[in-house]
């Protein structure tokens, strides 16, 4: 009995594993407004409208203008119109018949109406300078992150949360597209505040404190609920950044013959609702702390309203104010809750608004101390000779270097080949050739000069590099080749590229030739096979006509005839440059002048083909068990 239980537990299929807890130690794992007193947060709304408006000055100054105008022309007409309220309200409410009484009232009237009119167009011109600003901020931060990310050095990408920070930022791109609206509707709401708050003082010095008391309670409820916001999406940036990624990899139609057919769809479903739904269990639980700030702020500006309503009307039941005055008391105190209302409302916008821009601003700074900024020296051509000298890196929070006390001399014309097994450190000592990477411990220099001294851009613009996962960009075919970097008008050196890789008639068979847009996922689009684009990828490397020209499995996904052709044409224009081939398949290093293996970032072996085939290493058993297969 207990053995058929068993085999029937043992036959029911087992839950899917739930998304792994995603945390974090150390500097970036902290929220920064934990800490934070209420003192500091308020303080951050100057500053942030500074920002605002230094960023847009550089947008649209004519368009600053006008925002920064139009709050001042709306609070002179609310100033005017008060001013006619009160004038208006001594006829209307006075003595002798009503057409007498609206006679002697029409000159104010017609003041009240004429404000009323400039602080709707104020409103309209504001709408206006807001909708020039927004899209041109929005686009100027998104472009700003975008440069950012691809200026950093390639060793950032590995530093403990920099990609949680960088999602971070990109909330704070977001905010720029309300953050102008914010700015303005504050600002104007201030001056309408303060226009009103002038004249309820000078009617009656008590109602303005007890309005005051009554909206401050909201402003203090509507800071605190922001900051309770923030600190659930910083609880879930992790989570959000994960998410995000395994959405575009369920997603995308390059990776959906995978999902499908290795019956993928309910796990992702199941991965990503996990997700959601853990991202919202984060969100529910903060709700009754929202609602007790905002029941207990709304309690205390409730009691300090009825105070203020009591007092205007004990003021005028006790003739301390003149029945017109009093009428004009009413109108002041309603535009003086709505100003400060507004205020408190957009004031709270502002103020979450600058959370998500200072966490932009602080992944801009970090990126930018991070960018590739070295020496001034130049790289000239030809480059004669590259040298490592025990050259040592290893990756943020990896135990062992990648690279161990490598020694290498790489000359203008030979052929070097690469070959190890997966994880020995063949990628990164291109990267370090390169200076992708610059080595923690010794040194890499071309034509004797360190690449750490060396302007980094005079080395790129004489590589070409074929990596083994290489991007297959929703450009053009003639983009693709080129990488925006013709070097003439005429398509003769794109078709001699794209020759040489054995194109010519997969993209002569193309809707538009070299005009085609590789994304099958736009209309019009085209999409290449595997190896098609690994040809592509190579004709990349091929048209720079690189001094340094480095292949890193430049041919896995190719079939037999395109393999050759790829490597006879390596060897056809070896003379003139330096080539590296990083390859698992030994028999390609046959056109190698010298061979280096690789075993946990240190060189093992090295020498010519038949020298290391009979040598009885690491290559001649790889080779042994590449030919048993």
């Amino acid at each position: 009995m207990a053995s058929a239980e068993s085999r029937e537990r043992a036959s029911e299929p087992l839950p899917p594993p739930p998304p792994a807890e995603i945390k974090y130690a150390g500097e970036y794992s902290v929220n920064p407004l934990g800490q934070a007193s209420f003192r500091r947060l308020g303080a951050q709304l100057p500053r942030v409208l500074g920002r605002i408006i230094v960023m847009a000055w550089r947008i649209d100054r004519r368009a600053v203008v006008l925002l920064l105008a139009c709050p001042v022309v709306t609070g002179a007409a609310a100033a005017l119109l008060l001013a006619a309220t009160a004038r208006a309200m001594g006829p209307l409410l006075g003595a002798g018949t009503v057409g007498d009484r609206l006679r002697e009232a029409l000159p104010a009237l017609v003041v009240i109406g004429i404000a009323a009119g400039v602080a709707r167009v104020a409103g309209v011109v504001a709408m206006y300078a807001e909708r020039r600003i927004t899209p041109l901020l929005t686009t100027e931060a998104d472009t700003a992150l975008v440069e950012a990310v691809c200026r950093v050095e390639a060793s950032a990408y590995a530093v403990d949360g920099f990609s949680d920070r960088q999602e971070a930022a990109e909330m704070g791109v977001m905010r720029t597209h309300v953050m102008v609206t914010d700015a303005q509707r504050f600002l104007s709401a201030l001056v309408r505040m303060v226009t009103a708050a002038g004249a309820l003082s000078v009617l009656n010095p008590l109602l303005l404190p007890l309005l005051l008391l009554a909206v401050l309670p909201a402003g203090v409820g509507a800071i605190l609920t922001a900051r309770v916001d923030y600190e659930i999406h910083y609880a879930n940036i992790a989570d959000r950044n994960v998410r995000g990624m395994m959405r575009w990899w369920s997603t995308t139609p390059k990776y959906g013959d995978e999902v499908r057919a290795n019956s993928m769809t309910a796990y992702l479903i199941f991965w990503y609702r996990s997700l959601s739904e853990r991202c919202d269990r984060r969100t529910l639980a903060a709700a009754p702390r929202t609602l007790r700030i905002a029941l207990a702020s709304s309690l205390v500006a409730g009691v300090f309203l009825v105070a203020t309503w009591g007092a205007l009307v004990w003021l005028a039941a006790t003739d301390r104010i003149v029945l017109a005055l009093a009428a004009t008391a009413v109108v002041a105190v309603q535009t003086t809750l709505a100003g400060l209302s507004q205020v408190i409302i957009n004031g709270a916008a502002l103020f979450h608004t600058s959370l998500y821009l200072s966490d932009m601003q602080a992944f801009l700074d970090d990126a930018s101390a991070r960018a590739t900024v070295r020496g001034t020296l130049s790289v000239a051509l030809p480059v004669e000779e590259i040298r490592l000298e025990e050259t040592v890196y290893q990756y943020p929070g990896k135990d062992r270097p990648a690279v161990d006390g490598v020694s290498l001399t790489l000359r203008r014309g030979e052929i070097l080949a690469v070959v190890g097994a997966n994880g020995s450190g063949k990628s990164t000592l291109t990267r370090l050739i390169t200076g992708i990477y610059l080595a923690d411990k010794g040194r890499v220099t071309w034509n004797g000069m360190d690449l750490a001294e060396t302007d980094p851009a005079t080395v790129w613009g004489h590589t070409g590099l074929v990596p083994q996962i290489f991007a297959q960009w929703p450009l053009r075919v003639r983009e693709n080749v080129t990488l925006g970097q013709p070097r003439s008008r005429d398509d003769g050196p794109v078709w001699d590229a794209i020759d040489a890789v054995g194109m010519r008639r997969p993209v002569e068979d193309l809707t538009a030739g070299l005009d085609t847009l590789l994304a099958r996922e736009v209309f019009g689009g085209a999409e290449l096979s595997g190896g098609q684009w690994q040809r592509i990828a190579c004709s990349r490397a091929l048209y720079r006509r690189p001094a340094l020209l480095i292949l890193d499995e430049p041919t896995s996904q190719m079939d037999p005839r395109g393999e050759h052709q790829i490597f006879e044409r390596i060897k056809s224009i070896a003379g003139d440059r330096i080539t590296i081939v990083v390859t698992h398949r030994l028999e390609n290093t046959r056109l190698a002048d010298h061979i280096v293996v690789m075993e946990q970032g240190r060189i093992t072996e090295q020498g010519r083909y038949d020298d290391l085939v009979h040598a009885g290493g690491t290559f001649a058993e790889l080779l042994e068990l590449s030919q048993d297969r």
